[in-house]
C-alpha cells in the first residue's frame, strides 16, 4: 500500500485537503428544484465530475427504519451511526444541522456540491420559477444568484435558461465553477 500516493480529488497542488465548489438549486415548493438536480447531475457526470448533493430538509426525517440495528444504536444514544455496505454508505448524526459548512467535509470526493434548498446560504444559487407556481422569485435582491431556470419571461440580471436547457446550464456551471 503506497501511503504517500495522494488522491487528486481531495488534495491540492500544495498538499492540503480542497472542498468542492457548492451551488444551491433554490426555488418556491413543488417548483421543479429536484426535478432540475435530476437532470443536472447526469449531464455533469457524463462530462467527467464527481458530484454531490445536499438536500435540505426542513422537518424532519429518519432515514432508517424502526427495529433495524442502525435505528437501535441510535436510539440507544450513539451520536453518529454509520451503515457501510459494498454499495454505500450513510452516515446519521444526532444534534442535527443546517449550516452547509459543517456538512462539506464529508464531500471532499467531489467536484460539485448541489445543494437543494438553503436559500438564505452564502452560496452561489441558481433560482428555478415556474409560472405555475409563482412569478416572484425568492432571490431577486440575493447578490448570490447567478441563473434564473424560469418557463416566464421574468429577467433579474442574470444568466436566463429554459426549463430543458440543461446542457446551457451545465455549460455554465461547468465554466464558473468546475
Amino acid at each position: 500500500m503506497d501511503m504517500g500516493h495522494s488522491d487528486p480529488l481531495t488534495q491540492g497542488k500544495t498538499g492540503k485537503v480542497t472542498m468542492p465548489s457548492i451551488i444551491s438549486i433554490v426555488g418556491k415548493s413543488n417548483s421543479g428544484k429536484t426535478t432540475l438536480i435530476e437532470k443536472l447531475v447526469p449531464e455533469l457526470k457524463g462530462r467527467g465530475h464527481r458530484i454531490g448533493v445536499i438536500k435540505h430538509a426542513h422537518h424532519g426525517f429518519d432515514m432508517d427504519h424502526e427495529g433495524k440495528d442502525s435505528w437501535r444504536h441510535k436510539m440507544a444514544g450513539a451520536d453518529t451511526v454509520i451503515v457501510a455496505a459494498p454499495d454505500g454508505l450513510a452516515v446519521m448524526k444526532t444534534g442535527g444541522c443546517d449550516s452547509l459548512d459543517k456538512l462539506t467535509p464529508f464531500l471532499n470526493d467531489v467536484d460539485l456540491v448541489i445543494t437543494e434548498g438553503f436559500k438564505k446560504g452564502r452560496y452561489p444559487k441558481i433560482e428555478i420559477v415556474r409560472a405555475a407556481r409563482t412569478r416572484q422569485p425568492l432571490c431577486r435582491n440575493d447578490n448570490t444568484l447567478f441563473a434564473l431556470v424560469t418557463d416566464t419571461d421574468l429577467d433579474l440580471g442574470v444568466s436566463r435558461f429554459e426549463l430543458e436547457d440543461i446542457t446551457s446550464l451545465a455549460d455554465l456551471i461547468e465554466h464558473r465553477f468546475l
